[in-house]
């Protein structure tokens, strides 16, 4: 069990302790879990550093070790397998940010851009997730239509009257793509504030503490008061996570 890495402990008070978890963890997404490179290890560790990125928190060096024959052939791999374009920028894109040398990333953005790689998403919240990509290393004209669809998906409040996890989820990444995960006012009007409190009404009901994360960040990315039990309810359940070894 001294293998036992809880992730409350990343915001453990001291420092060398913190920066030593940072990394176990970052070894443990990167070359631990899941074959690497596969489309489940890009989401992991495009979430895990998207966190990092976020959270405005002290990175070790060492934390970013694990990526680092990642970053050195991503420029390769994002031509064989294009379709997973905002994983990679993502990736390269939040590494180059907490402090891997580079500049990877920058190229990366041009070339998808070059190749009209978000004109291929269906999803308007995958043109904005694009969007905000590409717009961490150029200059991206605003689409007034895809902001206007946004705006009234998210003012629809009824859409969140009833239990529906795929809309609800993506009400939250809306928000995180708009404020750009807390870093700007998303300007929401009160009908989309209404929405969320909807959405977490009813992830608070369904005991469903992922959802109601997401709902609670997007409140606060949003600037809107967040309901103390949400939170408590959040923070219990993460307590009570553990990551362990695999056995056998």
């Amino acid at each position: 069990m001294s293998n036992v890495i809880p992730l409350s402990s990343v915001r453990a008070r001291n420092n060398g302790r913190k920066h030593a978890d940072t990394a176990a963890i970052s070894r443990m997404f990167a070359v631990q879990r899941r074959r690497a490179w596969d489309v489940f290890w890009l989401k992991e560790n495009a979430e895990w550093l998207g966190i990092l990125a976020s959270a405005d928190m002290p990175v070790a060096p060492d934390a970013l070790v694990p990526y680092a024959s990642f970053y050195d052939r991503i420029e390769e791999t994002i031509r064989f397998f294009p379709q997973y374009y905002r994983f990679f920028l993502s990736l390269a894109l939040d590494l180059e940010d907490l402090g891997l040398p580079g500049d990877a990333g920058e190229r990366l953005v041009h070339w998808v851009a070059r190749m009209r790689l978000a004109d291929g998403e269906l999803s308007d919240l995958q043109r904005a997730e694009a969007q905000r990509l590409l717009a961490r290393r150029m200059s991206v004209p605003r689409d007034d239509a895809l902001q206007s669809r946004l705006r009234r998906f998210f003012t629809r409040s009824e859409t969140f009257a009833l239990p529906n996890k795929k809309a609800s989820y993506e009400l939250a990444h809306i928000v995180f793509y708009l404020s750009d995960y807390g870093q700007r006012a998303p300007q929401l009007p009160t009908t989309a504030i209404r929405s969320l409190s909807f959405a977490g009404i009813l992830a608070y009901l369904d005991q469903d503490m992922d959802l109601l994360a997401e709902i609670c960040a997007a409140l606060r990315f949003a600037g809107a008061a967040v309901p103390a039990l949400w939170e408590d309810a959040v923070q219990s359940a993460a307590r009570a996570c553990r990551i362990v070894p695999q056995q056998g």
